[in-house]
């Protein structure tokens, strides 16, 4: 019998705490350099997005705190976990990005991690701060949606 293949069509992993603290005004997609094992441990889904942000240095965009654990199978070659990772973007992409952070102070912050067609992808978002008072403002239409889709979903099952 044959063995059944995961599939990897879904996300590896996501970023729910940027959804929290930040608000997203535009979402890009773009490539990651990887070395060795890591694509192997990413397909494992042995990364978390926690805490890493992206920069323009020198003319690239660099991920910086994205920790994709060794390999468990791997050797002497296997990479550090937490190293700064190359972004693969268009050099406009880049120059974009790097007006929109130096003149409006915005941050760009990892959304999730995915492969598509056997290449590792990451979404980033060009996030705005939030402050307290919009966190608030958040949790209350949240919960005032999840009551109201309550209510709609018990008046269903009484008719």
């Amino acid at each position: 019998m044959a063995k059944e293949q995961k599939t990897l069509s879904g996300k590896l992993a996501t970023n729910r705490k940027a959804f929290h603290d930040y608000e997203i005004l535009e979402r890009i997609e773009a490539g990651i350099e990887l070395r060795g094992t890591e694509i192997k441990s990413l397909r494992n889904s042995s990364v978390s997005l926690s805490g890493s942000f992206a920069k323009v240095e020198e003319g690239q965009a660099i991920l910086h705190n994205l920790t994709i654990q060794p390999y468990e199978h791997g050797n002497r070659f296997n990479h550090p976990p937490a190293r700064p990772r190359r972004l693969l973007l268009h050099r406009n992409e880049i120059r974009k990005l790097q007006t929109v952070i130096e003149q409006k102070r915005h941050t760009i912050v990892p959304l999730s991690i995915y492969i598509k067609k056997n290449i590792a992808k990451i979404e980033l978002g060009l996030c705005k701060g939030k402050t307290i008072g919009d966190k608030r403002e958040t949790l209350k239409r949240k919960t005032a949606e999840r009551e109201a889709m309550r209510a709609i979903t018990q008046q269903t099952r009484r008719t």
